[in-house]
C-alpha cells in the first residue's frame, strides 16, 4: 500500500513541478515583461515577475529575498521529510496529495528564486538608488545570468480578474472605491498551494478522524481453544 502511494504522491509532485517550470520558461522567453494577452474579459495571461512572496506581495528587499528564499528552502526539506513520513505511517491518501500539492507549490517557487538569476540574461533586479525593484526590455533568453543565486524573480502569469465593483458608500475604510476579484496574478506554483491548503481546510474533520484511526491500538484478540 504505501508503494502505491509513493508513487501517487512523487508521480503527482514531478508532473505538477515539470508543468510550472515548463509554463514559467516559456512565457519568459516568448513574453516580453509586462504583456498582457487577453483570453476572456475573466481570464488573461499577464507576465509579472515576482521578487517576494506568492500572488505577487512583495517582502523587503535584497536581504528580505535571500532571508524568503533561505526559509522556502527550509521548509520545503521539512516538508519532504513529513511527506516521506506521512506515507509510511498509512495517512490517508486525500491528506497526503494535499500535502503533495503544498510542497509542490513550494518547491516550483524555489527554482524560481534560486536559478532563474542564474539562467537568464534578464530579469526584475533591486535597485538600491531607487529603493525598489526595476523591469527590463525586451525578452529574455538562457544567457549569463541578471542576478546572484537565490535573487532570481518569480515569474508569474494567470490574471483571473473574475468580476469587478464597487464597494458600497457604508462600509468603513472602503465605502466607495472600486474593487477587483481576483487581482493578484500568480502562476501555477501558486495554485497547488492554495488548492492544497483548500482541501485540508475543507476536509480537516474527515482527515483527523482518519489519523486518530490509525493510532489506536488494534483490538486484543483471544485465543480459542477449538479441541474444548
Amino acid at each position: 500500500m504505501s508503494s502505491r502511494k509513493y508513487l501517487i504522491a512523487f508521480g503527482i509532485l514531478t508532473v505538477l513541478l515539470l508543468a510550472d517550470q515548463a509554463i514559467k520558461i516559456y512565457i519568459k522567453t516568448h513574453f516580453p515583461l509586462g504583456e498582457v494577452v487577453r483570453w476572456t474579459n475573466w481570464c488573461s495571461i499577464h507576465f509579472t515577475e515576482n521578487p517576494g512572496m506568492a500572488f505577487g506581495f512583495t517582502f523587503g528587499a535584497v536581504y528580505g529575498k535571500i532571508a524568503l528564499t533561505t526559509f522556502r528552502i527550509l521548509a520545503s526539506i521539512f516538508g519532504l521529510y513529513y511527506l516521506i513520513k506521512i506515507i509510511k505511517s498509512q495517512y490517508p491518501l486525500g491528506y497526503i496529495i494535499a500535502v503533495v500539492l503544498i510542497l509542490t507549490g513550494a518547491l516550483g517557487n524555489i527554482v524560481d528564486s534560486i536559478c532563474y538569476g542564474l539562467w537568464f540574461d534578464r530579469g526584475t533586479v533591486y535597485n538600491a538608488d531607487f529603493n525598489t525593484y526595476l523591469g527590463y526590455d525586451g525578452i529574455a533568453a538562457f544567457g549569463s545570468g541578471y542576478a546572484p543565486i537565490m535573487q532570481g524573480c518569480v515569474v508569474d502569469m494567470f490574471y483571473f480578474p473574475l468580476f469587478k465593483g464597487t464597494f458600497p458608500n457604508w462600509m468603513p475604510l472602503w465605502g466607495g472605491e472600486a474593487f477587483e476579484f481576483f487581482r493578484p496574478v500568480f502562476n501555477l506554483a501558486d495554485a497547488c498551494i492554495t488548492c492544497g491548503v483548500i482541501i485540508l481546510l475543507l476536509f480537516n474533520k474527515r482527515f483527523q478522524n482518519a489519523i486518530e484511526g490509525l493510532k489506536k491500538p488494534a483490538p486484543a484478540t483471544t485465543d480459542v481453544d477449538l479441541n474444548s
